[in-house]
Protein backbone atom coordinates (compact mmCIF):
# COMPACT_ATOMS: atom_id res chain seq x y z
CA UNK A 1 0.00 0.00 0.00
CA UNK A 2 1.11 3.61 -0.85
CA UNK A 3 0.81 6.35 1.37
CA UNK A 4 1.49 8.39 -1.39
CA UNK A 5 3.86 12.05 -1.05
CA UNK A 6 3.50 14.26 1.74
CA UNK A 7 2.83 17.84 0.92
CA UNK A 8 6.16 20.20 1.59
CA UNK A 9 3.50 22.46 2.44
CA UNK A 10 0.25 24.23 1.47
CA UNK A 11 0.50 25.66 -1.61
CA UNK A 12 -0.78 26.55 -5.07
CA UNK A 13 0.47 24.11 -7.29
CA UNK A 14 0.68 26.12 -10.48
CA UNK A 15 3.01 29.01 -8.86
CA UNK A 16 4.80 26.62 -6.80
CA UNK A 17 8.51 26.41 -7.91
CA UNK A 18 9.23 22.79 -6.70
CA UNK A 19 6.40 21.40 -9.04
CA UNK A 20 8.51 22.73 -12.36
CA UNK A 21 11.57 21.44 -13.50
CA UNK A 22 14.87 23.54 -14.69
CA UNK A 23 14.82 23.22 -18.30
CA UNK A 24 10.92 25.31 -17.49
CA UNK A 25 12.07 27.75 -15.26
CA UNK A 26 15.40 28.25 -17.38
CA UNK A 27 12.61 28.97 -20.47
CA UNK A 28 10.25 30.86 -18.03
CA UNK A 29 9.48 33.86 -20.46
CA UNK A 30 9.81 37.52 -18.87
CA UNK A 31 11.54 36.10 -15.85
CA UNK A 32 13.09 39.72 -14.77
CA UNK A 33 9.11 40.68 -14.23
CA UNK A 34 8.04 37.72 -12.24
CA UNK A 35 7.81 38.10 -8.54
CA UNK A 36 9.42 35.02 -7.02
CA UNK A 37 7.89 34.85 -3.20
CA UNK A 38 10.24 33.52 -0.08
CA UNK A 39 8.05 32.57 2.74
CA UNK A 40 9.46 32.92 6.21
CA UNK A 41 7.38 31.09 9.05
CA UNK A 42 9.20 30.59 12.33
CA UNK A 43 8.58 27.65 14.94
CA UNK A 44 7.22 29.19 18.01
CA UNK A 45 4.68 29.10 21.49
CA UNK A 46 2.87 32.51 20.85
CA UNK A 47 0.88 31.67 23.89
CA UNK A 48 -2.28 30.57 21.68
CA UNK A 49 -2.91 27.26 22.64
CA UNK A 50 -1.56 25.76 19.34
CA UNK A 51 0.89 23.84 17.46
CA UNK A 52 4.67 25.21 17.36
CA UNK A 53 3.62 25.48 13.60
CA UNK A 54 1.48 28.01 14.23
CA UNK A 55 2.69 30.67 11.60
CA UNK A 56 3.33 28.30 8.95
CA UNK A 57 -0.16 27.29 9.54
CA UNK A 58 -1.45 30.64 9.14
CA UNK A 59 0.87 31.87 6.01
CA UNK A 60 0.65 29.11 3.82
CA UNK A 61 -2.94 29.15 3.15
CA UNK A 62 -3.09 32.68 2.52
CA UNK A 63 -0.41 32.80 0.09
CA UNK A 64 -1.66 29.76 -1.78
CA UNK A 65 -5.33 31.81 -1.77
CA UNK A 66 -3.28 34.61 -3.04
CA UNK A 67 -1.98 32.85 -5.79
CA UNK A 68 -4.89 31.43 -6.73
CA UNK A 69 -6.17 35.04 -7.25
CA UNK A 70 -3.72 35.21 -10.10
CA UNK A 71 -2.62 39.06 -9.48
CA UNK A 72 0.09 38.28 -11.93
CA UNK A 73 -1.09 35.94 -14.35
CA UNK A 74 2.18 33.75 -14.79
CA UNK A 75 4.36 35.99 -13.13
CA UNK A 76 4.28 34.65 -9.43
CA UNK A 77 6.34 31.83 -8.56
CA UNK A 78 6.50 30.72 -4.79
CA UNK A 79 9.46 28.96 -2.81
CA UNK A 80 9.00 26.04 -0.09
CA UNK A 81 9.19 28.38 3.26
CA UNK A 82 12.39 28.88 5.33
CA UNK A 83 11.23 27.37 8.41
CA UNK A 84 14.94 28.13 10.58
CA UNK A 85 15.01 31.50 11.03
CA UNK A 86 15.87 33.81 13.92
CA UNK A 87 14.52 32.72 17.33
CA UNK A 88 15.22 35.08 20.02
CA UNK A 89 12.26 34.48 22.79
CA UNK A 90 12.75 31.26 24.67
CA UNK A 91 9.25 29.62 23.46
CA UNK A 92 10.79 29.21 19.64
CA UNK A 93 12.25 26.28 18.70
CA UNK A 94 14.34 25.30 15.92
CA UNK A 95 15.71 29.08 15.62
CA UNK A 96 19.23 30.05 14.22
CA UNK A 97 21.14 33.25 14.91
CA UNK A 98 20.59 36.26 13.11
CA UNK A 99 23.99 35.72 10.49
CA UNK A 100 22.80 32.23 9.82
CA UNK A 101 19.41 32.92 8.87
CA UNK A 102 20.66 35.96 7.32
CA UNK A 103 23.15 33.70 5.22
CA UNK A 104 20.14 31.00 5.03
CA UNK A 105 18.25 34.13 3.36
CA UNK A 106 20.52 35.31 0.66
CA UNK A 107 21.53 31.95 0.01
CA UNK A 108 18.17 30.89 -1.46
CA UNK A 109 18.38 34.29 -3.30
CA UNK A 110 21.25 33.80 -4.96
CA UNK A 111 19.98 30.39 -6.11
CA UNK A 112 16.25 32.38 -7.39
CA UNK A 113 19.03 35.17 -8.93
CA UNK A 114 20.94 32.31 -11.06
CA UNK A 115 18.04 31.09 -12.40
CA UNK A 116 17.05 34.26 -14.07
CA UNK A 117 14.87 35.97 -11.59
CA UNK A 118 15.48 39.39 -10.20
CA UNK A 119 11.92 40.46 -8.54
CA UNK A 120 12.01 39.23 -5.11
CA UNK A 121 9.37 39.34 -2.05
CA UNK A 122 10.59 38.20 1.40
CA UNK A 123 6.90 37.41 2.87
CA UNK A 124 7.71 36.60 6.96
CA UNK A 125 5.01 35.34 9.66
CA UNK A 126 7.65 35.92 12.34
CA UNK A 127 7.52 39.38 14.51
CA UNK A 128 11.12 38.35 15.85
CA UNK A 129 12.15 38.33 11.95
CA UNK A 130 11.17 41.58 10.66
CA UNK A 131 13.96 43.82 11.04
CA UNK A 132 16.05 40.78 9.77
CA UNK A 133 13.62 41.07 6.58
CA UNK A 134 14.32 44.37 6.41
CA UNK A 135 18.13 44.01 6.79
CA UNK A 136 18.77 41.35 4.49
CA UNK A 137 16.69 43.01 2.30
CA UNK A 138 18.28 45.99 2.05
CA UNK A 139 22.08 44.07 1.86
CA UNK A 140 21.06 41.98 -0.80
CA UNK A 141 19.66 45.17 -3.39
CA UNK A 142 22.69 46.52 -2.69
CA UNK A 143 25.43 43.72 -3.02
CA UNK A 144 23.56 42.21 -5.83
CA UNK A 145 21.39 44.41 -7.84
CA UNK A 146 18.54 42.63 -7.14
CA UNK A 147 14.45 44.19 -6.82
CA UNK A 148 13.53 42.56 -3.24
CA UNK A 149 10.57 43.75 -1.02
CA UNK A 150 9.67 42.53 2.28
CA UNK A 151 5.91 42.11 3.07
CA UNK A 152 4.81 41.15 6.81
CA UNK A 153 1.48 38.74 7.93
CA UNK A 154 1.17 41.33 10.26
CA UNK A 155 0.51 43.68 7.95
CA UNK A 156 -2.24 41.43 6.63
CA UNK A 157 -4.49 41.90 10.19
CA UNK A 158 -2.83 38.82 11.57
CA UNK A 159 0.06 39.59 14.11
CA UNK A 160 1.57 37.12 16.13
CA UNK A 161 3.43 40.09 18.40
CA UNK A 162 2.61 39.47 21.72
CA UNK A 163 2.32 43.23 23.00
CA UNK A 164 1.79 45.28 20.49
CA UNK A 165 -0.68 42.98 18.33
CA UNK A 166 -4.84 43.51 18.28
CA UNK A 167 -5.37 40.37 16.36
CA UNK A 168 -3.94 37.41 18.81
CA UNK A 169 -7.64 36.21 19.14
CA UNK A 170 -8.08 36.01 15.32
CA UNK A 171 -5.23 34.34 14.74
CA UNK A 172 -6.12 31.97 17.47
CA UNK A 173 -9.86 31.31 15.77
CA UNK A 174 -8.13 30.75 12.18
CA UNK A 175 -5.42 28.34 13.78
CA UNK A 176 -8.72 26.68 15.73
CA UNK A 177 -10.48 26.65 11.96
CA UNK A 178 -7.79 25.58 10.10
CA UNK A 179 -6.71 22.63 12.37
CA UNK A 180 -10.00 21.67 13.66
CA UNK A 181 -8.45 21.63 17.08
CA UNK A 182 -9.41 23.34 20.53
CA UNK A 183 -6.37 25.66 21.90
CA UNK A 184 -4.60 23.56 24.33
CA UNK A 185 -5.21 24.73 28.27
CA UNK A 186 -2.30 26.84 29.06
CA UNK A 187 -2.60 27.49 32.41
CA UNK A 188 -3.53 30.80 33.81
CA UNK A 189 -2.31 34.43 31.53
CA UNK A 190 -0.01 35.59 32.38
CA UNK A 191 3.85 36.51 31.57
CA UNK A 192 6.25 33.66 30.75
CA UNK A 193 9.62 33.87 30.16
CA UNK A 194 10.33 36.63 26.49
CA UNK A 195 12.26 38.12 24.99
CA UNK A 196 13.89 41.79 26.30
CA UNK A 197 10.48 43.78 27.23
CA UNK A 198 8.08 41.91 25.36
CA UNK A 199 7.33 38.57 26.68
CA UNK A 200 4.96 36.43 25.36
CA UNK A 201 1.22 35.88 27.34
CA UNK A 202 -1.15 33.30 27.84
CA UNK A 203 -4.07 34.47 25.85
CA UNK A 204 -6.64 35.31 28.39
CA UNK A 205 -10.35 33.87 27.68
CA UNK A 206 -12.58 31.79 26.48
CA UNK A 207 -11.58 30.47 23.10
CA UNK A 208 -13.69 30.34 20.08
CA UNK A 209 -15.20 26.70 19.49
CA UNK A 210 -13.51 24.56 16.96
CA UNK A 211 -17.37 24.42 14.64
CA UNK A 212 -17.32 28.12 14.98
CA UNK A 213 -13.77 28.45 14.27
CA UNK A 214 -14.49 26.52 11.09
CA UNK A 215 -16.77 28.65 9.86
CA UNK A 216 -14.96 31.94 10.55
CA UNK A 217 -11.79 31.05 9.19
CA UNK A 218 -12.60 30.97 5.35
CA UNK A 219 -13.01 34.32 5.64
CA UNK A 220 -10.60 34.97 7.62
CA UNK A 221 -7.86 33.91 5.35
CA UNK A 222 -10.17 35.46 1.72
CA UNK A 223 -9.79 38.68 3.63
CA UNK A 224 -5.92 38.68 4.28
CA UNK A 225 -5.39 36.56 0.66
CA UNK A 226 -7.19 39.79 -1.08
CA UNK A 227 -5.08 41.99 0.42
CA UNK A 228 -1.97 40.02 -0.26
CA UNK A 229 -2.85 39.55 -4.29
CA UNK A 230 -3.36 43.43 -4.05
CA UNK A 231 0.57 43.68 -2.54
CA UNK A 232 1.74 41.69 -4.97
CA UNK A 233 -0.04 43.13 -7.87
CA UNK A 234 1.50 46.24 -7.04
CA UNK A 235 5.18 45.11 -6.65
CA UNK A 236 4.62 43.18 -10.31
CA UNK A 237 3.71 46.34 -11.60
CA UNK A 238 6.32 48.36 -10.28
CA UNK A 239 9.17 49.45 -12.94
CA UNK A 240 12.23 47.61 -13.25
CA UNK A 241 15.37 48.97 -11.60
CA UNK A 242 17.39 51.16 -13.45
CA UNK A 243 20.64 50.30 -14.82
CA UNK A 244 20.28 46.99 -14.55
CA UNK A 245 20.27 47.33 -10.62
CA UNK A 246 23.34 48.33 -10.23
CA UNK A 247 23.78 51.49 -7.84
CA UNK A 248 25.35 54.79 -8.95
CA UNK A 249 27.44 55.84 -5.97
CA UNK A 250 28.09 59.70 -6.43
Amino acid sequence: MSLGTPPLCVADNATFWPWFSSPTLGSWPDREQVVVVIPLAGLADWGLGHALDAEETVLMPILAEASRLRPLDRRLLVTPPLRFVAGPDPGCAFAVDQAVAHALIAEVVASISAAGFRRIVLLNASPWNEELCAAAARDLRIGRGLHLFTLQLAALGLDFHPQRSRDRRRVQTLLTGLTGRAPEAAGPAGAAPGWGEEPVTVLAGAAVEPKAAAAEAPGIVAAAARKLASLLGEIGARAPLAHAGQIEWR
